[in-house]
């Protein structure tokens, strides 16, 4: 067995395939109409109430309950790119978790929760640029010293 993809349900599939193509630069390969899978795993569905079965109302939107997850190497970048998109709805602002990483997370077109971190391996070059040590840098994060050298090479 092999995991395939992660289908998300969306009211309109140009509208839904336009947003993750420009704010995320993803590619299709495959094109079904209705149905659309980028090269990352990534599904979008268009009546997915008929795909799975159920009636309209059981599909939710909004429900918090999962987040898809991306890093940007460009983060500060990212976020002037988000700024620029008025259809965005922020879940809140920047922050900095405690290993950290700086994410911003905001809603799709449908609803669906999004995280875009800023890549692991630019955190650490970010705290080595400040001057820290790899081992301050691991005892900061939490990860071990070969962890953080197997992130950066």
């Amino acid at each position: 067995m092999r995991y395939c993809c992660t289908v998300l349900s969306v009211s309109d599939i140009s509208k839904a395939r336009s947003f993750y193509e420009n704010i995320f630069g993803l590619e299709v390969c495959q094109n079904y109409g209705r149905n659309i899978l980028f090269s990352c795993g990534l599904a979008l569905q268009q009546n997915f109430d008929w795909l799975i079965g159920v009636p309209k109302e059981k599909v939710h939107k909004k429900s918090n309950n999962v987040e898809i997850v991306f890093e940007e190497r460009d983060f500060d970048g990212f976020l002037q790119k988000l700024k620029g998109n008025s259809s965005i709805a922020f879940l809140g602002e920047v922050v900095e978790h405690d290993w950290g990483q700086r994410v911003i997370r905001f809603y799709d077109l449908d609803g669906h929760l999004i995280e875009v971190g800023e890549e692991m391996k630019m955190v650490i070059e970010r705290f080595i640029s400040n001057g820290m040590t790899l081992e301050e840098v691991s005892k900061g994060m939490d990860v071990s010293v070969d962890d953080l050298q197997k992130l950066l090479n």
